[in-house]
């Protein structure tokens, strides 16, 4: 994937397909791990399963922030697995009493995300692909101190850019997520 931080028609037309409400330039910002975030993910954790009940098959902490001394920019990243995310009536209006707002509609997965913007909540049908490449992809970094710096340091670089939409960040760190992966799965 490109490190080019120049808008992608295409991709800005996929973005505005499926992110609900306008989208925002936000620019990323790196912080240094903080050992409250695990505390934070279990307040979202137990604010989600109280909604969710048990249509929350699995929720799991995901992202920078869940590995303890790699830099992250300050958002939980929370992963939901529910039986059928296409069929929002299982959860999301629960979600939405709970204070969590829809902000992505994509097939496959929805994101969530409190007025705080403080989290988001990933959603995922139960055996979707995504939640065992986050879960795995989280477990590396944990275990691999090489592979965490790796990661840490294509961020760092990344932050660097301008950004048209926090997603073209997401997707420039694509390439290096693969290879850490491709490891892991070996």
């Amino acid at each position: 994937m490109s490190d080019s931080s120049a808008r992608d028609p295409e991709f800005d037309a996929h973005l505005d397909a499926v992110i609900v409400g306008p989208r925002t330039p936000t620019p990323v910002v790196l912080v240094e791990y903080d050992d409250a975030w695990p505390g934070q993910f279990e307040q979202h954790r137990a604010r989600i399963s109280a909604a969710l009940l048990n249509r929350a098959r699995l929720i799991e902490h995901i992202g920078s922030t869940s590995v303890p001394g790699l830099v992250a920019k300050p958002i939980i990243d929370v992963l939901v697995a529910v039986d059928d995310v296409e069929d929002e009536t299982m959860y999301l209006s629960a979600l939405e009493a709970a204070g969590y707002e829809l902000r992505v509609r994509e097939t496959g997965h929805r994101m969530v995300r409190p007025a705080t913007h403080d989290a988001n909540v990933h959603i995922y049908s139960v055996g979707h692909p995504e939640i065992d490449a986050c879960i795995t992809f989280r477990d590396r970094l944990r275990a691999d101190p090489t592979d965490r710096a790796i990661y840490e340091a294509r961020k760092r670089d990344l932050a660097r850019h301008d950004w048209p939409d926090i997603n073209y960040y997401a997707r420039a760190k694509g390439e290096v997520i693969a290879t850490v992966l491709s490891r892991a799965q070996t």
